[in-house]
């Protein structure tokens, strides 16, 4: 097989992953753990039964793929994002809202399907362990980046989880019903106590 040729088909296989983890998601938020099968998710992509099983060999594998892919994009277009906020005393509100919008978005609730089953699952649990961690480290670090604040510095690591963990519980009251109004009003006041608390290790 020729170098195009090569090429063409690697670009061809990664388009298919891509298709396939978009409808995992899409799937997910739609339908939760139970309506996601690897049948549908194949359909809504467009692809195969084959080309699906060629990637991954099972619906664990396939979902705790999906998720991963889809936050790790995330996590970049928050970067993105974050490089245009408002600057001097608006940028913690800035970062904190959108940090909020990115835990309040569909990529959340497919996470949160995976969590739910795996506590009762082991063989899942064992894939969606290791991703836990990767996604949580992740979104620290990014958070630390985009706050721009050291860890070091005593306190910041404590203030900065503790606002990812106040914006994963508000993520969860937005679950059943529209909670953004209240979520706003939650989220700017944090940002404000945060701003205060990171404001001298800032320099």
């Amino acid at each position: 097989m020729s170098a195009p040729s090569r090429q063409r088909q690697a670009d061809r296989s990664r388009e298919t992953r891509r298709k396939l983890m978009v409808a995992t998601v899409d799937c997910l938020v739609e339908r939760g753990w139970a309506g996601t099968t690897t049948t549908l998710v194949a359909q809504r992509a467009g692809v195969s039964r084959g080309a699906q099983l060629h990637h991954f060999r099972t619906r664990g594998e396939l979902v705790a793929a999906a998720v991963e892919h889809v936050g790790a994009l995330g996590v970049e277009q928050l970067r993105a994002q974050a490089a245009t906020a408002s600057s001097g005393g608006g940028h913690t509100v800035a970062v904190v809202e959108l940090l909020a919008d990115f835990y309040a978005s569909p990529l959340f609730t497919a996470a949160l399907e995976l969590w739910v089953v795996a506590r009762t699952d082991a063989e899942l649990r064992e894939l969606v362990l290791p991703l836990q961690t990767r996604l949580g480290r992740e979104t620290h670090r990014l958070a630390l980046e985009l706050l721009r604040v050291d860890e070091t510095q005593t306190g910041v690591r404590e203030a900065v989880q503790a606002t990812l963990d106040l914006i994963r519980g508000l993520a969860l009251a937005n679950l059943l019903t529209d909670d953004s109004r209240r979520r706003k009003r939650i989220v700017r006041q944090w940002a404000a106590m945060l701003d205060e608390a990171l404001r001298g290790e800032r320099g």
